[in-house]
């Protein structure tokens, strides 16, 4: 379906709306499908289309120019590589054999060596350099590692459009063009940024700092709807980059025959009594997102495995090798569960968790089921995070 109306005169979003789509990069899942925002400038002299879209929607974006009457492309500025966002450059190109490729140098090798496009087909969009298409003027600002190597921003000087292609994007299929339901996208813009962002959190900080001074009225990535409301998304983005964490523990696990649960529900439980927020995730059910999600905020994990041929069940560990990808903002982990003859659970999992900046606080690893000296010691581990997360000043008892 396609999306074809103006952000303002002779600003166009020209993209697509994939409604179906639930898996992207065979990795992240999307419960509410995406879109792949394409924008369409028309200057008083020269034209510029503002990215692409993925090549299962490129017919899409022909139509939509071809509605549009669009007779020349003088500018196709690619904010980013990804294929998502310039997989139907290729016909771009074929359709507009003058039109010119403007992008970082990063960005240039990328493409060449991904979609095969001649050299001779590039400007460099300089850091700081603008662009004049008569009337209106595209600025370029580099962004390198937001969230690839060659990214970035172009900025609509005289309308005060900052177009992001992934940044401050949100896997969301809709039907408005600007936001319109905010706790909606608020929640798929913080899946977004959690799954795709949140590594580059300190690379991010250092870009939010860069277009502070911008006059911003609409910010317009390639994901989601348009913000019209630019502080909306620009203050969660200063709220979960920030280094606060909140009184929180994400406890993901998986439980086999019953002994790791009892372990996970006593030490819920234990939590709880202290006042503490507990985020729990069977990791055999979970969807993958929400878990990303939880853990953006959170101060502690404590991870629930059982023992399978002596180390951690395969499931935990891909959880914890995407939760150590992601790089959470996390203070404190420990690990819990349970085996029936040997075990090296902890050590293997501990030692995956290397890019977490964490404090290990003592595991619990136990024999069968859970005895009493067993649940004494879950005791002291959720008193031992009551005590962290009050040296941090994070804990507030509710009256």
């Amino acid at each position: 379906m396609s999306e074809l109306r103006q952000l303002k005169p002779k600003i166009y979003s020209i993209g697509a709306i994939d409604w179906d789509r639930r898996l992207f990069d065979e990795l992240i899942p999307l419960p509410d499908g995406t879109s792949y925002n394409s924008y369409l400038i028309k200057g008083s002299e020269k034209t510029a289309l503002i990215d692409t879209v993925d090549p299962t929607m490129t017919d899409v974006l022909m139509k939509n120019l071809k509605q549009l009457e669009i007779k020349v492309v003088d500018y196709v500025i690619t904010n980013h590589a990804e294929q998502d966002h310039s997989g139907s450059l290729p016909q771009i190109l074929d359709i507009y054999p003058n039109a010119k490729v403007v992008c970082t140098p990063k960005c240039k090798t990328i493409l060449m060596d991904l979609l095969f496009i001649p050299e001779n087909k590039f400007i460099a969009g300089d850091d700081g350099k603008t662009l004049s298409l008569g009337d209106k003027t595209l600025e370029f600002i580099h962004a390198p590692w937001v969230h690839w190597p060659e990214t970035m921003l172009t900025y609509l000087m005289e309308d005060r459009i900052l177009f992001t292609c992934d940044f401050f994007g949100s896997h969301l299929a809709t039907s408005d063009l600007f936001v319109t339901d905010e706790p909606t996208v608020y929640e798929a813009a913080k899946r977004y940024y959690a799954e795709i962002m949140m590594p580059f959190r300190g690379t991010i900080k250092r870009n939010l700092e860069r277009i502070k001074d911008l006059e911003i009225e609409i910010i317009a990535p390639s994901h989601g709807p348009v913000y019209n409301n630019p502080d909306l998304i620009l203050n969660a983005y200063r709220e979960w980059i920030s280094d606060e964490v909140k009184n929180e523990v994400i406890l993901p696990y998986i439980s086999m025959h019953g002994s790791t649960k009892k372990m996970v529900d006593y030490l819920v439980e234990a939590l709880i009594e202290r006042g503490i927020t507990v985020k729990q995730f069977n990791l055999s059910k979970t969807d993958i997102g929400k878990l990303a999600i939880a853990l953006v905020d959170a101060a502690t994990i404590v991870i629930g495995s059982p023992t399978v041929l002596v180390g951690p069940h395969p499931i935990v560990v891909y959880a914890v090798y995407l939760a150590n990808a992601l790089r959470p903002k996390l203070k404190f982990a420990s690990i819990i569960g349970s085996y029936g003859w040997s075990s090296k659970m902890v050590e293997q999992l501990a030692g995956m968790i290397s890019n977490l900046k964490v404090d290990i606080l003592e595991p619990v690893a136990i024999k069968g089921l859970p005895k009493e000296a067993d649940f004494k010691a879950l005791d002291r581990l959720a008193e031992e995070i009551l005590n962290k997360h009050k040296e941090l000043g994070i804990f507030k008892r509710e009256a």
